[in-house]
């Protein structure tokens, strides 16, 4: 049986383990990802996860709730440091996308329908991912109510439109489908052209 790390006497042993998790969700992905594996990396008996993450389920919660968690951390500066809004729309977009292209396997557990529609909502693990995807978006329509003359409904349609479109770039940059990577930016430069529009007349065509 493996020895136990010496993170566990330190008390930090359930990021150890979230570590581990990340690096086997990069090398295997999510289907290979198992609680057994991650006690074999971690150096851990094969009981030690459960003490931290209930089944597979809680353990995948854990690691999307941490990405979006150090996404929001990001978006936080970009909101509270005073940088002009535009140049911060810009920022967060540019932030997005390279989150998404260095880390496809974590960003597809994100966003992908498994910890969305495929689980239950009322577990706690899926819950607090959940709602740390949520204050992501709500980031997004903050940064969007901060330029001059917005509105709040407005603002939460552009962030819907914005969003949509970075999920889209990243989807299609990852698959090889159309996008080349070095396009990238200048497509998010038009795409907020088109978000940013204040004409409020937009919201009749819901």
């Amino acid at each position: 049986m493996p020895t136990v790390a010496s993170p566990y006497h330190h008390g930090n042993l359930r990021q150890s383990l979230l570590d581990c998790g990340l690096q086997l969700l990069r090398e295997q992905g999510i289907a290979g990802l198992s609680l057994r594996q991650l006690a074999e990396r971690c150096a851990v008996s094969r009981s030690a996860p459960y003490h931290h993450f209930t089944d597979k389920q809680a353990l995948l919660a854990a690691l999307a709730a941490q990405g979006f968690s150090s996404m929001c951390e990001q978006l936080s500066t970009y909101v509270q440091d005073g940088i002009p809004s535009d140049e911060a729309l810009l920022l967060a977009c540019l932030d997005y996308l390279d989150f998404a292209l260095q880390q496809p396997a974590l960003y597809e557990l994100m966003f992908g329908s498994l910890l969305w529609r495929d689980s239950d909502p009322t577990r706690p693990d899926t819950a607090r991912f959940q709602r740390l995807g949520k204050d992501c978006f709500r980031q997004y329509v903050q940064l969007f109510a901060q330029r001059p003359g917005a509105s709040a409904a407005h603002s939460l349609r552009q962030a819907q439109l914005l969003w949509a479109s970075l999920h889209g770039l990243a989807k299609l940059a990852l698959d090889g489908i159309f996008v080349k990577r070095e396009d990238l930016g200048a497509i998010v430069r038009q795409a907020l052209l088109v978000a940013c529009t204040n004409d409020p007349s937009a919201e009749s065509t819901r």
